[in-house]
């Protein structure tokens, strides 16, 4: 695992041959696609007060932060570069993912090898976390922009928005597994998209895919995508979950994207660009999601991790039925 920061804009080819030789020992076990980009810079308004003086997605979910989470979610997926787009003050998430020798040293010590074990595992060894800067909030087309000089223009890659946990508990494979191989199968950027009801489509942005929306764990071509339009409008029932699959290309796209309200660079914007001239696929999921961007879809995660954790689990159940009863 390697951590390194570079400076948003810089050239960085120390971190580049580093990477690539880390890739070359990869080719044969590993999906084309390698690498992920999570936009961490944001300050986590919607979870105030609880992410005042921590990252919101450090704020953990039963026993590990959210983050680890979703890295888990792109381990799992055959993704082997990690580069968070984050903030100065967003250190302790890479610290999380960092070596801590002193308190694994007392941990050795003191004999508590299951605590050690379960540190060691937090990301495995063949894994990097690479962390780069966005110096100003300019929207999450600008974020993912400046990820450009270590993902590169020609390497296509996924985007996690780390708000959301995608449980695809029960499931072989993951959605985001299936999602990359639909990106490699047809050669289109894809969009996670969930079914949601038909009275909530306007709190999101919905796909258009023309007629027949494609079965779980299947693409088929976008039209467009409509911003929570009003109920009665909506093309569909399938909402963006935030979790993308990019070609390199889309970094001239968003380069070359004029900034909208509040001087923002909108990854949508690049993305319908992308669309008009290539073609965009909805890929629609298996599994669930959960927003952690606010308090109840913590609370709601807490509920679904909760019962069926190993360790904890068959008491949390109890505490449940327990409260329930008081009710």
């Amino acid at each position: 695992m390697s951590v390194i920061l570079p400076v948003p804009g810089g050239d960085f080819p120390m971190a580049r041959r580093r990477s690539e030789r880390h890739i070359a020992t990869l080719d044969k076990d590993c999906p084309m696609i390698r690498k992920a980009v999570l936009p961490v810079a944001g300050f986590g308004t919607r979870c105030l007060p609880a992410s005042k003086a921590i990252p919101k997605e450090m704020i953990t979910i039963v026993d590990r932060p959210v983050i680890q989470y979703v890295v888990q979610e792109a381990v799992d997926a055959g993704i082997r570069d990690i580069v968070l787009v984050t903030h100065a003050s967003k250190g302790a998430i890479e610290n999380h993912f960092d070596k801590h020798f002193e308190l694994e040293t007392s941990l050795e010590a003191k004999g508590k090898h299951e605590l050690l074990e379960e540190l060691n595992a937090i990301l495995p060894d063949d894994v990097n976390i690479i962390a780069v800067r966005q110096p100003e909030p300019l929207g999450l087309g600008h974020a993912v922009l400046c990820a450009r000089p270590v993902i590169g223009d020609d390497a296509p890659f996924a985007v996690l928005l780390p708000d959301v946990l995608v449980d695809d508990e029960g499931l072989e494979h993951n959605d985001l597994a299936g999602m990359l191989e639909a990106f490699e199968c047809r050669g289109h950027a894809q969009l996670m998209v969930e079914e949601v009801p038909h009275e909530m489509t306007h709190k999101y942005g919905i796909v258009d895919t023309g007629g027949e929306a494609p079965a779980p764990g299947a693409s088929s071509p976008l039209v467009g995508v409509v911003e929570k339009p009003p109920v009665e409008e909506a093309p569909s029932n399938l909402a963006v979950i935030g979790r993308y699959v990019l070609p390199g290309s889309i970094f001239a796209r968003l380069a070359d994207t004029p900034p909208g309200a509040g001087g923002e660079i909108q990854l949508t914007d690049a993305i319908e660009s992308l669309r008009a001239d290539e073609g965009v696929d909805a890929y629609r999921m298996r599994g669930k999601t959960f927003d952690c961007g606010h308090q109840l879809g913590y609370l709601e995660a807490t509920l679904a991790y909760g019962r069926r954790h190993a360790r904890f689990g068959e008491g949390f159940r109890e505490l449940l039925d327990r409260y329930a009863g008081e009710a």
